[in-house]
């Protein structure tokens, strides 16, 4: 196995297994080993002759060759005692004190077993409504948030992380402005990522500049009116100042609802890119697309066979896994939503000798994501003519159409692979380049430098290396302003930070439209630019048929996990 120093030093942190007194017991190999002897097991539920051992070495390829990788769970508890292995749930939260504390209760459980987990606080009545039982007044959804949040930092999540939270609240709720004004206060609400729920009657009121009705959850009533423009107006605003809220475009997100007769969804995971029913779960996987490019061109047939071994693995998965709630476990076999996304994809730009920012980009997203979607779904009718469909088949858009069954409900997610991807060695998610050097907070005491490796081959390729110039990149983290770089390795070096707020749009679409679930992309923004442009990338995202929009402005907030030059100062290319 080739893995880089930064890899190894995440794995004997987080994922490797260690004894009572805290040493490494477990080799990276052995982590791999004992992950595809887990996953492999389902397959004696279909076939008692099936040939564990090939198909164990075919999953251990698929990992240790770096060309897949399942969600950090999977990686962490596979073979263990817990043995949870999915990454994103979603929790109803009831309006009743009984069932609230319900989900606080059934969170922490998630959280413990090394989950995130999403919730819409849309149907909890607004504060100051009448409680009949208690005669009293409502405290509203805003001061319950706060309990799951502390619910949450009093969780380890899995011995590794914290637990992680999305909630949503929509926009035509009483108590809406009260939630796009909550992350004012710094550290406020930290395990919690916000957004905002919004319908397509809220976006054309907003065109129109027409009044938006506020609607009490319990009652059904309107409670109030205001201008949809300047609810609209505060998103923007607070979405410049500190990245949040996020929204979520509620009835696209519904649209594409695989099992409508079972419900709507109303909220995602922490990251936003997989909208799921109340109590559903879903375990997601990556491929790396810089391992199926050679000699600049596509490997079209391995990425194939990858994507059909990647969606087998996935659906092992949801077998094999030890649900921490019995609601959890009925509900995800009978739908078997699996996330099967992409991480490497601005390496593999560069190495197309493409730039990120380019239509030809755009487009190349476009087709590896339907290749993708189109094998995804070859490989899991496949599994469906061995195994059966997913058990609420019946119940499905799927059923109404003319064409084979499929064991799965979804196939695709992009999700932003933030810790797999330095397991992977290569970009996180559909992102472009953070920096070409820069430092990463992977997790509490463990601060990682990274300089991209392909600017480096490259710089030794093209004849222009040096440790001088190695020196100015670590300083920089941009190579747009270095002289002595070519024009063209410019061009294919672009970061988030040199990239128009409106490339990162078009490439969240581009990926969306070949997504059975959504897909997590930060649109990155100058620190120059305005709220008017916030409000732009808004309207952009709903036109081009985007599931929701996550943006950061550069330095607008002080724990960002990736940071430019700051950890670089003061030392040379030679120390890091």
């Amino acid at each position: 196995m080739k893995l880089s120093e930064n890899a190894k030093k995440i794995l004997e942190g987080r994922y490797l297994l260690k004894d009572r007194g805290g040493n490494v017991v477990e080799s990276p190999e052995g982590l791999f080993h004992r992950v595809a002897r887990t996953v492999v097991e389902a397959e004696r539920l279909y076939d008692r002759d099936a040939d564990l051992s090939r198909n164990e070495s075919e999953f251990y390829r698929l990992m240790s060759e770096l060309k897949f990788l399942p969600n950090s769970p999977t990686l962490m508890n596979a073979g263990k005692k817990r043995g949870q292995l999915a990454a994103c749930f979603v929790l109803p939260v009831e309006d009743s004190l009984d069932k609230i504390f319900d989900s606080v209760k059934n969170a922490a459980l998630i959280h413990k077993s090394g989950g995130g987990t999403g919730f819409s606080f849309s149907r909890l009545r607004p504060k100051n409504d009448p409680v009949q039982t208690t005669h009293g007044i409502s405290s509203g959804p805003i001061s319950f948030m706060e309990v799951f949040n502390s619910a949450t930092e009093a969780i380890k999540q899995g011995g590794a992380r914290r637990g992680a939270n999305m909630g949503v609240l929509r926009v035509d709720h009483p108590d809406i402005i009260d939630f796009i004004r909550l992350k004012e206060t710094p550290g406020k609400m930290s395990n919690f990522n916000l957004s905002v729920g919004i319908t397509d009657q809220f976006m054309e009121a907003v065109k129109k500049d027409a009044g938006y009705e506020l609607i009490n959850p319990r009652t059904g009533e309107v409670s109030g009116k205001i201008k949809a423009g300047e609810l609209f107006d505060l998103m923007a605003e607070k979405a410049w100042a500190s990245g949040e809220p996020g929204i979520l475009f509620l009835d696209r997100i519904n649209a594409a609802n695989p099992t409508p007769q079972l419900g709507e969804m109303e909220s995602t995971n922490p990251c936003g890119e997989q909208p799921l029913l109340p109590y559903e779960s879903c375990n997601l996987g990556s491929i790396n697309l810089s391992k199926f490019v050679e000699k600049g061109d596509i490997l079209w047939d391995d990425l194939a066979i990858t994507v059909d071994a990647s969606v087998r693995f996935l659906d092992n998965i949801i077998d094999v896994n030890h649900y921490p709630l019995k609601e959890t476990d009925e509900i995800t076999k009978a739908n078997r939503k699996i996330g099967l996304g992409v991480m490497g994809f601005a390496d593999f730009l560069i190495k197309l000798g493409i730039p990120y920012d380019s239509e030809e980009a755009v487009k190349m997203g476009s087709k590896a994501m339907s290749f993708i979607q189109m094998k995804g779904k070859e490989a899991s009718i496949k599994l469906a003519g061995t195994r059966g469909p997913f058990p609420n088949y019946s119940e499905s858009i799927f059923s109404k159409r003319d064409e084979p069954k499929i064991r799965n409900a979804t196939v695709t997610t992009v999700a932003p692979t933030g810790t797999i991807s330095l397991i992977a060695d290569c970009s996180s998610g559909i992102e472009p380049l953070f920096s070409v050097a820069y430092k990463r907070t992977v997790m509490e005491g463990l601060e990682l430098p990274v300089i991209h490796p392909l600017f480096v081959e490259l710089a030794k390729e093209e004849g222009f290396y040096s440790e001088t110039l190695m020196n100015e990149v670590i300083r920089r983290g941009s190579i747009q302003e270095i002289a002595g770089v070519p024009e063209k390795i410019k061009r294919l070096f672009v970061t988030s930070k040199d990239i128009d707020f409106r490339w990162h749009v078009k490439m969240q679409a581009a990926f969306q439209n070949y997504a059975d679930n959504a897909v997590s992309k930060t649109i990155n923004f100058f620190e120059d630019l305005t709220v008017d442009d916030v409000k732009e990338a808004f309207f952009m995202a709903h036109e081009l048929g985007c599931k929701g929009l996550t943006l950061y402005r550069y330095g607008s907030r002080g724990d960002q996990p990736l940071n430019i030059c700051d950890y670089c100062k003061g030392r040379r290319y030679g120390e890091l």
